[in-house]
């Protein structure tokens, strides 16, 4: 029986934000429902930084799983694109939006990962690794010191706002634009908060922080209207 198409998309959390409690991360492989699932870090927002590279191994080696990477920027031996299709699980962490875009449309990997999307290899990732799903993003990668819209890879639509309790001027400005009209209607995801869909539906939010919220944010007349969703909190093992 065909996989369904997953993504899940966290405003902050997962092993480099809460290295103590893996409790997203393990909802993220538990979706894969496979025994064994294969998980490929992609961290090309990042510029393909070591430490958070390390910190990936470190969190996943604990976890049941066959975790590997791909670096855009030191290609191993082989096709990439095979290897990226192979996987149970693709995790996309966080950085500069703007650059992962330019690089993954380069290489093809935007298509690679449609095409995985599609075959039922869940997709999931922090805050770049949230907002690039969606057809628009709040993302301080566009000028510095800012935070702008992103027009991203469409796969979901709407938009999508990270980090909505972790950065102060998050929430000012995604109902702002929500409001003129710059971002499409969308969800805004506090740290430790995840959006789960299937297809392009949602299924289902959750969280490993007790007070951490997704919120549905649109645009009502003259008004913005900020949704609170229902939250299963996954307990810490």
């Amino acid at each position: 029986m065909a996989r369904p198409a997953q993504i899940i998309a966290m405003g902050g959390g997962g092993f480099s934000m809460e290295p103590e409690n893996l409790s997203l991360d393990r909802y993220i492989l538990a979706a894969a429902d496979v025994a064994l699932p294969k998980v490929c870090f992609v961290g090309t927002a990042s510029g393909d930084a070591q430490t958070y590279l390390d910190k990936f191994y470190a969190a996943f080696s604990t976890l049941t799983c066959t975790p590997s990477h791909l670096s855009l920027f030191k290609l191993e031996p082989g096709r990439w694109q095979e290897k990226v299709l192979e996987q149970d699980v693709i995790y996309v962490g966080g950085g500069n939006t703007r650059a992962l875009l330019v690089l993954w449309r380069e290489w093809g990997l935007d298509r690679v990962l449609r095409e995985a999307w599609e075959s039922g290899i869940v997709l999931a990732g922090i805050s770049a690794g949230s907002i690039c799903w969606f057809q628009q993003g709040l993302s301080d990668s566009v000028t510095a010191g800012e935070v702008l819209p992103l027009d991203c890879l469409g796969f979901l639509e709407g938009s999508n706002c990270p980090h909505y309790d972790g950065e102060p001027e998050r929430r000012p400005a995604y109902q702002n634009f929500v409001m003129k009209g710059n971002l499409k209607s969308g969800y805004a995801a506090d740290d430790g908060a995840a959006i789960h869909f299937v297809g392009d539906r949602l299924m289902k939010t959750v969280c490993s922080r007790p007070n951490a919220n997704v919120y549905r944010v649109e645009r009502q007349g003259d008004q913005i209207l900020e949704a609170p969703l229902t939250m299963e909190f996954l307990e810490s093992v």
